[in-house]
């Protein structure tokens, strides 16, 4: 079969684009796109690299594919960006692997997806978005557990979530939230901070979706708060552990598992995704966030776990591919 690989590199984005240290950091290294090349190479297919932004544009309209294996996040600060190359692929009518446009726009929305799940009966830690410098004043008199952690509302990858962002009063919620509102170009949220551990959760599949695995990721310093923030996530090497599966009590791992299958069909996810726990004291997991189109490289957290629970890296590809292409009678015969 034909697959266009779809995607977005760090490098093809020009540096005066960027208005924070992080503003490239969903996008994917040459290396991840080759590697993944590579295992869709190894399963028999011909493989097209389509790249993203405009570059996608012109390849996807000449070069003939049969299908495209997603992995673009999509370009600028929009919140519907990561549903850009599949809303181009739905207009051409060519099939493609993960969720739907709506789905990823939902998705990157953290606020929206928090209402959606917390629908569904799945806990999740109190939370206020503040659209901008008018609505600062209401951090004052609004009444709020602290502390609590400040991310932008529209990001991914730990984007604009530092050591520095756990705020103890309303006085550093202000001051934190207008330096992300300027940052980052879009609304502020702050979450009442879980005090407990850290886990992720894998899903693979669709009829039914399936576990891959779940995740606790260990601080090897012990804090008051552990995040995982972008600078651990940058060092994870030295300032983590990954234990998978997690050494949790087997109705915290029931409860997990229950809440993250919820949350995948609440939203509609589709052949893969990543959801992010914090798990109380009380022994509750508290839905974070989740990521449809998590990261496929060497480093990435999917990849980490599906490695710990016995996957090599193609395995995990051809895994992803065939969820996919499940959904699509007419490529299975191609």
């Amino acid at each position: 079969m034909r697959i266009g690989l779809s995607y977005d590199l760090k490098e093809t984005i020009a540096p005066q684009q960027a208005s924070c240290d992080d503003a490239f950091e969903e996008y994917d290294s040459s290396e991840t796109v080759e590697l993944i090349a590579a295992a869709l190479g190894a399963a028999g297919h011909t493989v097209t690299m389509l790249g993203g932004g405009r570059e996608f544009l012109g390849k996807i309209l000449h070069d003939k594919v049969d299908f495209v294996f997603n992995i673009a996040e999509g370009r600028g600060t929009y919140r519907s960006r990561e549903a850009q190359v599949p809303s181009i692929l739905e207009m051409l009518d060519i099939p493609y692997s993960g969720s739907d446009p709506q789905c990823l726009a939902i998705c990157l929305d953290k606020p929206l997806t928090k209402k959606l799940v917390a629908s569904e009966g799945v806990s999740t830690p109190k939370w206020r978005v503040i659209n901008d410098r008018q609505e600062l004043r209401q951090i004052d008199s609004c009444d709020f557990p602290f502390p609590a952690i400040v991310k932008p509302a529209y990001e991914g990858s730990s984007k604009g979530i530092r050591l520095t962002s756990v705020v103890e009063d309303a006085k550093q919620a202000i001051e934190l939230v207008e330096s992300l509102l300027e940052k980052y170009h879009q609304p502020a949220m702050m979450e009442e901070v879980i005090v407990g551990d850290e886990v992720t959760v894998g899903i693979i599949g669709n009829s039914p979706p399936k576990i891959l695995g779940m995740m606790r990721i260990l601080p090897k310093q012990k804090g008051n708060y552990f995040l995982y923030t972008l600078e651990v996530k940058r060092n994870y090497l030295e300032l983590v552990d990954y234990e998978c599966p997690a050494g949790l009590e087997e109705k915290v791992l029931q409860r997990l598992q229950t809440s993250s299958l919820k949350a995948f069909k609440a939203l509609g996810c589709r052949d893969l995704a990543r959801l992010d726990f914090r798990i109380s004291t009380a022994g509750v997991p508290y839905f974070l966030e989740i990521n449809p189109l998590p990261g496929l490289g060497t480093h990435s957290d999917l990849v980490i776990m599906a490695k710990k629970m016995g996957w090599s890296h193609r395995q995990l590809i051809s895994a992803v591919l065939n969820a996919a292409l499940e959904r699509y009678s007419q490529c299975v015969c191609v």
